[in-house]
């Protein structure tokens, strides 16, 4: 492919996603950018939600999972534990959001718990999301750069300056209004992308039928799904089964983000259908995904074709000469569809969680309206009032468009610090550092759901830390960790850690708040 075709291709994408955000955001305001002034439909929500949970690290890091380090088909061992967490999320936290009729999911924890335990769940969500869109962009930025910009010269400071100017311009004014309807659009452009290069490599393979498709996946030696023989290896069924249970209901249901599109849906039930709809179709989806890996694999075997590394596995094959213009496109709309649905919401959820969970922007207007409301006195009219509304409102959206642009800004500066100073896997990545920032949340959020005990409210934050820095130590001195040789003993000897890191993590913080706490059936909620 042509620098030229590549950048034409990506023009054209950012015109159509600028078109919808300039149709969805007309009279757009804090209502608008936060919840879509609750009226998306759960079917648009449920279907965008689908590239958004996938994002770039699926398109091009799961295809990639296939063949790094015997990994196979392990990875759905994760996505079946996935799809109970979503079900715990469905049916136990978004009716709690819903109840309390929340606009940031942290403000739970003010209510159950105290300022301080809601600051520390609003911060690790920030902190844990800043990360995750970076790893993302940092994915989709590495590509762009490789296939476009490197041989025009372009640093790739600037690529990524450009790729998160882009989500800024089309998110900035609609904020979650625009982005369910820009996420259905990537989502499409994802699922055909996908679905059309697996019949493309098929064909390149001499693979007529799905029946043909199936029995080459099965017999290559990249389709074992479930390992049970070594629970001291990290591929363990009940490692990848209940780590990513517990990643969904961190990841998913106590992330401002994906919570932030559930609850612009009409109501729970609507919510919930979302919910389990998103689910189920994630599954299958995820399967295409590691079969399209398989067959890359085979494809670039045959043709002699080598990649750097398994992320980049996948546009290795799609920009070779031997593949075709046509694959080229579609890897490249995929992959910008993919990274993009995620990122452009990350950006969106973090300057509504900062605007309201630590400027506080709703807690402002509750109590001008409060004040103006219970005014008895007669002596502002009606215009006054008015007036003074009107004013709060500006500011509040004045704020929200600052820190939109802050949120920017600092996911520039997080994607170059890594680009500088990471080198593993995305999706290894991006496990990693869940496991570490969203047990907290899990532990925090389920013992104020669980038990009905109040908390030394102040000490939360400091039983997060703790409970983060043991985790971290358990886990850097394990075997095939960084604190250990390669080959060598950890302190639980040749165990290995996998996705279950975030239950170890999450069970540390519940026992730390058991300590804190005390008998109080008044505080359950």
């Amino acid at each position: 492919m042509t620098q030229t075709l590549i950048l034409t291709v990506i023009v054209i994408y950012f015109l159509v996603l600028i078109a919808i955000s300039f149709l969805t955001s007309r009279k757009a305001d804090n209502s608008s950018f936060f919840l879509g002034e609750r009226k998306s439909p759960w079917y648009i929500v449920s279907f965008g939600m689908i590239g958004a949970s996938l994002s770039g690290v699926t398109f091009i890091s799961v295809p990639g999972w296939v063949g790094d380090a015997g990994n196979q088909f392990s990875y759905m061992q994760a996505v079946f534990g996935y799809l109970f967490g979503y079900f715990i999320v469905a049916y136990v936290l978004l009716p709690i959001y819903y109840r309390l009729n929340l606009t940031s999911i942290y403000e739970y924890l003010r209510e159950r718990f105290g300022f301080w335990s809601y600051k520390t769940g609003a911060s690790f969500f920030m902190f844990s999301r800043i990360l995750g869109a970076s790893v993302r962009l940092l994915l989709v930025a590495n590509v762009l750069q490789s296939v476009l910009f490197e041989e025009w010269g372009v640093r790739f400071e600037v690529t990524v300056v450009i790729s998160v100017l882009l989500i800024w311009i089309y998110t900035s004014r609609g904020g979650i209004k625009t982005i369910i309807w820009t996420d259905t659009l990537q989502t499409a452009f994802m699922l055909a992308s996908v679905l059309l290069t697996v019949w493309f490599i098929s064909n390149a393979l001499g693979l007529s039928s799905n029946k043909g498709i199936i029995s080459t996946v099965s017999e290559s030696g990249y389709s074992k799904i479930f390992f049970f023989d070594d629970i001291m290896s990290k591929n363990h069924f009940l490692k990848h089964f209940l780590g990513g249970m517990f990643i969904t209901i961190g990841m998913t249901g106590l992330d401002q983000d994906m919570m932030q599109k559930n609850l612009s849906c009409r109501n729970l039930k609507d919510a919930q259908k979302n919910m389990i709809t998103m689910a189920s179709v994630l599954v299958v989806v995820n399967l295409i995904f590691l079969s399209l890996g398989a067959l890359l694999y085979i494809y670039a075997e045959k043709n002699g074709i080598v990649s750097e590394s398994p992320d980049l596995l996948f546009s290795s094959v799609a920009l070779s000469s031997d593949a075709g213009k046509f694959i080229g496109i579609l890897f490249l709309l995929g992959l910008i569809a993919a990274a993009y649905s995620s990122a452009d919401s990350a950006l969106t959820s973090l300057t509504t969680s900062f605007s309201i969970d630590f400027l506080g922007v709703n807690q402002k207007k509750k109590a001008s309206d409060e004040s103006l409301a219970g005014d008895d006195s007669n002596l502002l009219d009606d215009n006054k009032s008015k007036s003074m509304s009107n004013e709060s409102k500006r500011k509040d959206e004045k704020t929200r468009k600052i820190v939109h642009v802050l949120m920017s800004a600092v996911i520039i500066g997080v994607v170059i610090l890594l680009k500088y100073t990471t080198s593993a896997s995305a999706l290894g990545l991006l496990m990693t550092f869940a496991a570490f920032t969203y047990g907290p949340l899990i532990g925090i959020f389920f013992f104020g759901i669980i038990t009905k005990r109040s908390v030394i409210d102040k000490a939360v934050p400091v039983i997060a830390l703790i409970s983060i820095a043991i985790t971290f130590f358990l886990w850097y001195y394990s075997a095939g960790s960084p604190g250990i040789v390669k080959g060598g003993y950890g302190i639980f000897g040749a165990y290995k850690f996998g996705f279950e890191i975030i239950i170890l993590n999450s069970f540390i913080t519940f026992i730390g708040m058991f300590t804190i706490s005390k008998h109080n059936t008044s505080t359950a909620k």
